[in-house]
């Protein structure tokens, strides 16, 4: 997505929206779970399932492009960045402070400014995530799989697979630094 485009501006507003009752959902008491559950729907922008669970605080960048099957539980201190769409299939655990994240920027440092990328991620019915792990955009965990806590997930999981792993790895070198007076 361009930025600097009506597009990109509408984004820009619902941000606005949804950080606004993102910081209200976290700011009810814990056990007000008819507060939490009304604004959990004008987060995701419709009603989200009756056995939904979603413990605060929560953040969410824009909330309409995500969708839950049955039985979700996410625990505290999740963030959902889902311009790409995230999709949470049926009887899926989200451990505490996991970050679902379909959006960055290219990579090329030229163009960082002038675009946002985005892909979808895709959890599929019975996936466990542990605390902390970290899942990029365009990635599909596959049906009963368990994401290590901690881990950085950049690929696909296959279905009924274990993965863990933090350790970054270079990919490629850029190319010479832009000129800053640019």
């Amino acid at each position: 997505m361009p930025t600097r485009t009506p597009e990109s501006r509408a984004f820009a507003q619902r941000v606005q929206v949804v950080m606004t009752l993102t910081a209200r959902l976290n700011a009810l008491p814990f056990d007000d779970l008819d507060g939490r559950r009304a604004l959990l729907t004008e987060i995701f922008g419709g009603p989200v399932p009756d056995d939904l669970t979603v413990l605060p605080p929560f953040y969410c960048d824009h909330g309409l492009r995500t969708s839950f099957g049955e039985r979700v539980f996410v625990n505290q201190g999740c963030w959902f960045m889902d311009l790409g769409g995230i999709t949470i299939g049926d009887r899926v655990l989200i451990g505490p402070r996991v970050t679902l994240s379909t959006a960055g920027h290219p990579v090329d440092p030229a163009e960082r400014f002038d675009f946002l990328t985005y892909a979808p991620i895709v959890i599929e019915d019975d996936v466990w995530i542990g605390a902390a792990a970290t899942v990029t955009p365009g990635v599909t965990i596959g049906r009963g799989s368990v994401v290590g806590a901690g881990a950085v997930v950049a690929g696909d999981v296959p279905p009924m697979s274990v993965v863990t792993a933090t350790s970054a790895v270079e990919r490629r070198r850029l190319g010479p630094p832009p000129d800053a007076g640019a």
